[in-house]
């Protein structure tokens, strides 16, 4: 428990050094739009708590706080959808499934667990839009809904299977997880404000070139290997194997949800302003880097 306590205060005192920053940078250029690293911010000091919970306390209080994370991701997905009352019963069942996905978590039953969203919701979700409800609008309502259960819901709930698949390590393993994650998109970002020179999507994502690609991947491989004999029970190779790949995963599910965003926000220069801050735009990474990460690591060690 020591190591993990020690990261979390370094992570304490980054986020804290980040927000002085932040603001003696506000006051000293007035004039410059600083409202991403604002929001970004305001959303580390919340996914903090958040990881506190899952790193520091029993698997319960762990798989209730990544719960919880998942219900406000998939929520903000949802409030970006221009929705008719007939979309609201297939919401709904939407939300009912979360807590019986988890539920799958705590009694450790795997094989449930990967299946439940992606066959048995797939298969049985559309029923509510379809009883009494027409067939206007059903295959958009019923693909994003999906859509939103396998990336906010599924996707981050690896996350709470850590600590189930390896009680030993689970907890270190979220915590070395979100570390790369954020730090991948973070380096992204700011190599991409002050060096980035060739977009890479500009249509979906403004703010990852191939420079901040590149840099990103070099920071959080070498990030991976100096903290994973610390965290981890890896071997030195997956220590840089685990770096690329979280990297590169990063990369899509940022990427991915942000084509999401723009398509449903198209012509709502409003609702995108209000949700550009929110949680869903500093999680969209974990998405996809908590499942590959998972999957690989119970692949190759026992372990898990």
């Amino acid at each position: 428990m020591q190591e993990p306590v020690w990261v979390l205060l370094i992570i304490l005192s980054v986020i804290t050094l980040a927000t002085i920053c932040f603001f003696i940078v506000k006051k000293l250029q007035p004039e410059k739009d600083l409202s991403i690293i604002q929001y970004r911010v305001k959303t580390w000091w919340g996914m903090f708590v958040i990881f506190c919970f899952a790193t520091l306390f029993n698997t319960t209080v762990s798989l209730i706080a990544i719960m919880i994370l998942s219900l406000v991701a998939l929520r903000e997905y949802f409030s970006m959808m221009k929705t008719r009352k007939s979309d609201r019963r297939i919401f709904l069942w939407s939300y009912l499934m979360i807590p019986l996905h988890f539920y799958w978590i705590y009694i450790g039953w795997y094989g449930m667990f990967i299946v439940f969203i992606p066959v048995y919701v797939f298969l049985f979700l559309p029923l509510p839009r379809i009883i009494g409800k027409g067939t206007v609008g059903f295959l958009r309502s019923v693909s994003f809904t999906q859509w939103g259960l396998m990336l906010m819901v599924f996707g981050l709930s690896h996350l709470a299977y850590f600590p189930i698949a390896t009680p030993a390590f689970g907890g270190n393993l979220v915590l070395y997880l979100v570390i790369l994650t954020q730090l991948n998109d973070v380096v992204q970002y700011l190599t991409t404000v002050y060096l980035g020179k060739r977009k890479i999507v500009p249509t979906a994502n403004a703010y990852i070139s191939w420079e901040g690609f590149i840099a990103g991947l070099a920071a959080t491989t070498c990030i991976s290997y100096l903290i994973y004999p610390y965290l981890t029970p890896l071997t030195p190779a997956f220590g840089i194997i685990s770096g690329i790949l979280i990297s590169v995963a990063g990369f899509i599910g940022s990427l991915t949800v942000s084509v999401l965003k723009r398509d449903l926000l198209i012509g709502d220069q409003e609702k995108w302003e209000k949700l550009k801050g929110r949680y869903l735009s500093r999680i969209d990474s974990l998405t996809y880097t908590a499942p590959v990460f998972f999957h690989v690591i119970r692949y190759y060690f026992d372990f898990m």
